[in-house]
């Protein structure tokens, strides 16, 4: 029997505490493709899609794959943008309804919008008005995903990334595809439990790469192998969201014996809490990251210093200054640095000469109160672009992206990247592309909270993670929460 299975893809990472909404400009400036597109240009890549098509194809199903949407992590999705691509999936199970066996989404599991805290509950409750309870639903979450109950109500099958650095995206795909597939041949009919508790989020950051959740993935793989278990998802959450479901989730995808399935979810769950006050990251402050990167001898590698707090990956604007500035003041030679994303900046580099004297007020203009003033800065123009780059690494391998117009500013020993999109250093490519070898520099300052080590570790020979106060410290008690319930850790100790 040949089965019609429509699927999408529609996913962002919402900090409440951003001063920038995404608006449809964000999800275009990351890319939106409809249909036939989206499959050329992520059917084969790390994506939720590739292993959706990897099932599919053997399976004979007929996909209708109606939009791929993303936006860098910012603000709230606006309800513009939310209509308009939400609309789009909705319109092709209206366009299809009847015919359509099942469905399979590659979301985020952290989306709130300026009219609701669910994102991905809105869209679940949209699709069910129209195609009704009997036609099962598949969702893949990012392990960040702030998994409400609404969620879990209305998709069947749930299947969450298992590695941060998300290296499993296409593996998970094809994990929930795989699932969707026997619920749809009869062989079984999946529900999804739901744990939590009262956290902000697990106190690694859900960090799968060292420390306690390299035990607690390994426990749920092992019991995915167990009879009526057929996906295990262990959410760290997304502690920068101010909402009442906000904190960590262990989810399990089964049929049968639920109370053993619930109470082997629940004991994932109270490890997590037990364990909330076990840190694993040593957070430096940019002086203490600025000082050991002016002694470091690069023999077996460039030291890579992460400045956690401005991820633009967990919703940072990407233009704080403190540890540039630091960089700078230390006169670090053979140095790099990026992004700082200034597209005010980026575009003024761009009307020079390469070559020439160019002076800047480069950075810290959205909020120049969290990470720092902007820095009025002379260097060399190295290079413009338009930014486009083809990742290589474990995470962006075969995709491409921009940073939108760039340009490359040389400082003293230091070549900053400036950048218009917003956008984490995942890549090595998001360097090279732009005539930065990170591999052959002594000292690397990038933007990026976790994902970077998939890339840079392996180049690295030493890294560090510094704490610049900007938007993504790593210390929630400073952000203002109104709407989170109470009590919750770490703001209730």
């Amino acid at each position: 029997m040949t089965f019609t299975v429509l699927t999408a893809e529609f996913s962002h990472e919402s900090n409440t505490f951003s001063r920038c909404p995404a608006d449809y400009a964000a999800f275009q400036d990351r890319g939106i493709a409809l249909g036939e597109a989206a499959i050329a240009a992520r059917g084969d890549a790390n994506t939720p899609l590739a292993g959706f098509l990897d099932i599919a194809r053997p399976a004979g199903w007929r996909v209708l794959h109606a939009i791929s949407a993303a936006a860098q992590p910012s603000g709230p999705v606006t309800r513009d943008a939310y209509d308009r691509i939400a609309g789009v999936i909705v319109e092709a199970a209206k366009a299809h309804a009847g015919a359509i066996d099942g469905v399979l989404l590659g979301l985020h599991g952290a989306m709130v919008t300026e009219f609701c805290e669910d994102g991905e509950g809105e869209l679940l409750e949209r699709l069910r008005a129209v195609l009704g309870e009997a036609v099962p639903v598949a969702v893949t979450l990012d392990p960040h995903a702030n998994v409400t109950r609404k969620m879990t109500e209305l998709a069947e099958i749930v299947a969450s990334y298992k590695t941060y650095p998300h290296v499993d995206m296409r593996e998970t795909g094809r994990l929930a595809a795989r699932i969707m597939q026997r619920t749809l041949a009869g062989e079984i009919r999946p529900v999804t439990l739901r744990v939590d508790r009262p956290m902000l989020e697990e106190v690694n950051g859900g960090r799968t790469d060292i420390g306690p959740m390299v035990e607690r993935i390994a426990r749920a793989r092992a019991y995915e192998q167990e009879p009526d278990v057929f996906a295990v998802s262990v959410n760290g959450g997304f502690g920068n969201a101010d909402i009442a479901e906000v904190g960590p989730t262990v989810l399990v995808t089964c049929q049968g014996d639920l109370e053993r399935h619930r109470a082997f979810a629940d004991a994932l769950a109270e490890d997590m809490w037990r364990r909330r006050f076990e840190t694993i990251t040593s957070f430096l402050s940019v002086e203490e990251a600025v000082a050991e990167a002016a002694a470091h001898v690069a023999t077996s590698g460039p030291l890579i210093i992460a400045d956690y707090a401005d991820n633009p990956g967990g919703g940072g604007y990407g233009d704080a200054t403190g540890l540039l500035r630091g960089m700078l003041a230390a006169d670090l030679e053979d140095a790099c640095f990026g992004p700082i994303v200034d597209p005010e900046a980026a575009a003024e580099l761009r009307r020079a000469k390469q070559g020439t004297t160019v002076s800047v007020r480069l950075g810290g203009k959205v909020d120049p109160g969290i990470g720092g003033a902007p820095l009025d800065l002379t260097g060399t123009l190295v290079s413009a672009s338009d930014g486009d780059y083809v990742g290589d690494g474990p995470m962006l391998g075969g995709l491409h992206a921009s940073w939108g117009p760039c340009a490359v500013l040389r400082v003293g020993g230091v070549e900053i990247l400036v950048t218009t999109i917003r956008a984490q250093m995942n890549d090595l490519q998001q360097f090279r592309a732009f005539g930065i070898d990170p591999a052959a520099k002594r000292v690397v300052g990038l933007k990026s909270m976790q994902h970077f080590r998939a890339a840079f570790e392996p180049i690295a020979g030493k890294v560090i993670v510094c704490d610049s106060g900007a938007l993504c410290t790593p210390d929630l008690t400073r952000l203002p929460y109104r709407r989170v319930r109470r009590p919750i850790f770490p703001l209730d100790r």
